[in-house]
């Protein structure tokens, strides 16, 4: 069948038929599963604008009121809803934001983190840088929490090159700061918060928030400066500075630090009296602050330095406080993990629905483009097959027919160059001389008889070597070949040598140097003496060949040519050759080969 195929695609105009006819094919189903596609992302791209605000907007009042439970559930809804998110990238982005810093309030940093990495590829596609900073501010207090903070100054200096208004960078620094304040490097921090404290940086956006990042600024100088030492004014300064600046709030979250930056301060320049003070105040603004942490921290200090009365009745509060604490975390955690688990669900049914409305649509565009796709690949399968036969087929032909052509042209010159003469002087002998003389006949029979050697050598030269077990015989039979009454060949250790475990085509390609070599000995008519030595070393096959022709091998000498493809041969095999042209007493060659 493929013979008879093979007529009809030698036409090069039907090769190029099939092949328009399947470009044609394959831009139809182009075209038609482009239509689809567009098709599809219009059908996406409802205007979910109004949805996604109203659930912001509920998502918000719950986080300003404190119900961070249900605020969450409804931001983790609004950025669903934000589908494709390229569209409602600030929506999306933000509602991420506010689940993070859910998360971490709840203790939950690993959560936290996954939920930031799906708002990294967005960051690009806000209408503000804010989305960005903010992001990476979490992700640096994210962090800060887990005690990396070489992580975390690496994302909030992230956020500091995103930054463009001074107020954020200051605010940026002044984390940054902190960071190296927890780290002890004192004097960094000191370098970074001195500059941006001396100038006074409002927020436009916001102002309100003016005089609390002051403040933090003022604090963190404060800690470095207590950490250096030597700096007793200017810390003192700075702390009451930033109480001055936080009391108008009348907020006793911020007071708790505040209070603690003068403990510390008197716990450094000691003064027993101000420092128990600081302490206690600090504890009273947690706990009016119902900050079960910090008032847990603050009763720890207060330990430390009361008498025994004072400490049993600070230790029954502080085991107290302790053991609510984790309690209510617990629960807290368990409930929060609830509604994740929810939101998760809720997600996925969203995704499902979906799915199933947009599938129903485009069920018989779908079916289309299946028909589309099977039409192509039929097409095109079939094509290349026929293709690769009629191309692999007639390469074939062309190389065996060169190969063929190669063989039949080496062998003929060859018969023509070690035949023609005696052929041509044999026929002479015969026309010149009385074949009825028994010295004619004898000198006729042996001319006949060496041009029967030749050509039986000429023969052997281009069939077939036997790589069995016969192998050596041949081998030495071959070599036995020229041997003569004038030449003499010795061989040495080619009983020793496991033929067996010799690959096959490296037993040719030793075959047929050696039948060179001797024939190059043989052409030359100058040796009486041939030695041949094979050795087996090092996993090699090395083998010498020596004889005491005349012959000198030079740049320009027909011997030098004739071995170069000796050493063509040997390099096929990865072996190396060596010949000694400087030899007074013959001609020597040595090449070895890995078994």
């Amino acid at each position: 069948m493929i013979k008879n195929l093979l007529p009809f695609f030698q036409k090069k105009n039907i090769l190029f038929s099939l092949l328009i006819i399947c470009l044609i094919l394959a831009t139809l189903f182009f075209v038609s599963f482009s239509k689809a596609e567009k098709k599809q992302k219009n059908h996406t791209k409802t205007d979910l604008s109004n949805k996604i605000k109203k659930t912001s907007e509920k998502a918000h009042a719950f986080f300003d009121a404190g119900k961070y439970d249900s605020a969450y559930f409804y931001f983790n809804k609004t950025q669903l809803l934000c589908d494709p998110k390229e569209d409602y990238a600030d929506a999306y982005v933000g509602s991420l934001n506010y689940i993070v810093e859910i998360l971490q309030r709840y203790g939950n940093f690993y959560e936290a983190e996954a939920t930031l990495i799906k708002a990294f590829p967005y960051l690009d596609k806000t209408s503000s840088k804010k989305y960005a900073i903010n992001a990476y501010t979490f992700m640096a207090f994210n962090y800060f929490y887990t005690y990396n903070n070489e992580k975390a100054l690496y994302y909030h200096r992230k956020a500091l090159k995103t930054a463009i208004s001074t107020f954020r960078k200051a605010r940026i620094l002044s984390e940054i700061a902190f960071v190296y304040v927890q780290q002890k490097k004192f004097q960094e921090a000191k370098d970074i918060l001195e500059p941006i404290s001396k100038c006074k940086i409002a927020d436009k956006i916001t102002p309100s928030n003016t005089n609390l990042v002051r403040s933090g600024i003022l604090y963190n100088l404060a800690l470095s400066y207590i950490g250096l030492g030597n700096h007793k004014e200017q810390a003192l300064k700075c702390l009451d500075e930033s109480l001055e600046l936080t009391i108008p709030y009348n907020n006793d979250f911020e007071l708790i630090a505040n209070y603690f930056g003068y403990y510390l301060y008197y716990s450094k320049y000691y003064n027993p009296e101000l420092k128990k003070f600081y302490a206690e105040k600090s504890y009273h603004a947690a706990k009016r602050a119902k900050s079960a942490g910090n008032e847990i921290d603050r009763l720890a200090d207060l330990l430390k330095m009361d008498k025994a009365e004072k400490a049993k009745k600070y230790w029954e509060i502080y085991t107290r406080k302790n053991d609510s604490l984790y309690l209510s975390r617990k629960t807290a955690k368990n409930q929060f993990a609830d509604v994740i688990y929810d939101s998760k669900k809720d997600k996925e049914e969203n995704f499902e629905l979906k799915n199933q409305k947009a599938e129903r649509e485009l069920q018989l565009q779908r079916q289309k483009n299946r028909s589309y796709i099977s039409y192509v690949v039929i097409s095109l399968s079939l094509f290349i097959i026929l293709f690769l036969i009629f191309y692999i087929t007639t390469k074939g032909k062309r190389e065996k027919n060169d190969i063929i052509l190669k063989s039949e042209m080496r062998i003929s010159q060859k018969l023509h160059n070690e035949l023609n003469s005696n052929i041509y002087e044999t026929l002479l002998f015969v026309q010149d001389h009385n074949l009825e003389n028994q010295d004619n006949k004898e000198k006729l029979l042996d001319s006949l008889n060496n041009i029967y050697s030749k050509t039986r050598n000429i023969s052997r030269e281009n069939s077939k070597v036997p790589t069995d077990e016969r192998y050596l015989a041949i081998l030495k039979e071959m070599i036995s070949e020229y041997k003569t009454k004038d030449v003499n060949i010795i061989l040495n250790g080619f009983d020793s040598v496991f033929w067996s475990k010799i690959d096959k085509n490296k037993k040719i390609i030793l075959y047929r140097i050696l039948q060179e070599l001797l024939f190059n000995m043989k052409k030359s008519n100058s040796s009486s003496l041939v030695s041949i030595i094979v050795k087996e070393i090092n996993k090699n096959l090395l083998i010498s060949y020596t004889d005491n022709s005349n012959e000198i091998i030079s740049e320009n000498n027909i011997l030098e040519k004739r071995l170069q493809n000796v050493e063509n041969r040997i390099e096929t095999i990865k072996g190396t050759f060596n010949f000694d042209s400087n030899s007074e007493s013959g001609f020597k060659i040595s090449f070895k080969f890995p078994i």
